[in-house]
């Protein structure tokens, strides 16, 4: 851990003048301010208030109605916000600034418990008193547009400028075309202490993965939280936005989140041999269908888990394949993993991160047998549907066991009405469709 004296040469060496805080809220959006020296340095002794009304409100800015942990009738007061020192970042494209994630706390100073990132300390807890330590890694595909937020509006999010024309995969010619962005992109994240293993363009206009190098535990979720953050604000200084829309166009292919990960025992990877992976599958393969909402968090997620789109319809495991929701990859010692495909780019990192290792656990707790491995999961039936809207996802999430187990009675029911709010919020919308379908003809 970083001394305060070790903390304080760094932001000599770095001219630090300004510091960045912010906390990730239920739908993984960095809240946060500008905050001088003098009051960092206050903050890490006695702490910050932080206004609750971060987890009252939803992805728009819009007052919740159905959650009890704040609102009206609580006054939106401040929660504590404690300056994690180890999440310590210079901020490379904002010269003089450096970035602390927040931890936050309630008033009896236990930590929140509706808090993504203290959601995923819960499991992470749990994992390391059985002995276990935890290794993921993020791959996100997104979609670049040469647009700005202004145009984006003006536009009303269609007849949009992809960054490269056509598709093109793994183009080394689109790359290099936009190499001024590109390299942007590699050697910010670098130096933002989110190193990239890979970056290529996908099948479609404007589209790339990203491969984060992996990590253990919280510091992976930190990762792939702060770079879709980080995404915006470099590609927003190339007049570019990115979208982690799961499916921006029902013509293209949609954007996925996989999590690669893997569990070791001091310097023993346990998913390199005996039974440890095939139980950990198969409480990813119970229990996804519970959990799908922490791991497809928006109306728009189930846009993208259709057949033949690169992505899983039930809750199937394979060796290697890319048609169901979980990939087994047993390569060496080191290599040996499996790999969560059912995640979309507009995941939630800390919570889909804890929806996939608390399955997992579970599994080895109960040693459950994952069945057999399919080959094509589109073509082949399945027992474990999974759920084809967030509506359906969230009534099974609020009767899940596992969930309240693992995750806990209040981030559960919390969650859940955030998720009821969303399916309200477009269960009242007229959509585009709706008008090209019915507004003449009908």
């Amino acid at each position: 851990m970083i001394t305060l004296d070790e903390l304080r040469l760094k932001f000599e060496a770095a001219a630090i003048r300004r510091v960045k805080v912010g906390a990730f809220d239920i739908d993984g959006i960095l809240r946060g301010k500008y905050i001088s020296l003098e009051k960092f340095y206050s903050a890490i002794e006695l702490g910050l208030g932080f206004c609750d009304v971060v987890f009252g409100w939803d992805i728009g800015d819009v007052l919740l109605d159905n959650v009890t942990f704040t609102g009206w009738h609580t006054s939106y007061p401040d929660a504590l916000a404690v300056i994690d020192l180890d999440s310590f970042r210079l901020i490379p494209w904002e010269q003089g600034t450096a970035l602390f994630l927040l931890d936050l706390f309630d008033k009896g100073g236990q930590p929140l418990p509706l808090s993504p990132r203290q959601v995923f300390r819960r499991v992470l807890k749990t994992a390391e008193d059985r002995g276990y330590k935890t290794w993921f890694a993020a791959e996100f595909e997104f979609w670049m547009f040469k647009e700005t937020p202004e145009s984006l509006r003006a536009k009303r999010f269609r007849d949009l400028t992809p960054l490269s024309p056509g598709s093109f995969g793994y183009s080394v010619l689109r790359a290099s075309q936009n190499a001024e962005l590109v390299i942007d992109i590699l050697e910010n994240m670098a130096a933002f202490e989110i190193p990239l293993e890979g970056f290529h363009t996908e099948t479609g206009p404007g589209v790339y993965e990203a491969a984060i190098a992996l990590d253990t535990g919280l510091k992976a979720a930190d990762k792939a939280a702060l770079f879709k953050t980080a995404m915006k604000e470099i590609c927003a200084r190339h007049g570019i936005t990115p979208t982690f829309m799961a499916k921006w166009n029902s013509e293209l292919a949609g954007s996925s989140g996989h999590l690669h990960q893997s569990l070791w025992s001091e310097d023993k990877n346990l998913f390199h041999s005996g039974e440890a992976m095939d139980h950990y599958i198969g409480g990813l393969t119970a229990y996804l269908p519970e959990l799908m909402c922490l791991v497809c968090p928006t109306i728009n997620s189930y846009k993208r888990t259709v057949p033949g789109t690169w992505a899983p319809i039930n809750a199937t495991w394979g060796e290697d394949t890319r048609t169901t929701a979980v990939r087994a990859i047993r390569g060496g010692p080191k290599s040996s993993r499996i790999e969560l495909r059912l995640a979309g780019a507009d995941i939630n990192p800390y919570l889909a991160m804890a929806a996939s290792l608390a399955s997992g656990l579970e599994g080895m707790e109960q040693k459950l047998n994952p069945g057999a491995p399919a080959t094509n999961a589109y073509a082949a039936p399945s027992d474990a549907p999974l759920p084809k809207n967030l509506g359906d996802a969230v009534k099974l999430f609020r009767g899940s066991e596992v969930a309240r187990k693992w995750l806990g009675e209040y981030f559960v029911n919390h969650y859940a009405a955030t998720r009821e709010w969303e399916v309200r919020q477009f269960e009242k919308a007229v959509t585009d469709w709706e008008s090209a379908r019915y507004f003449e003809s009908i």
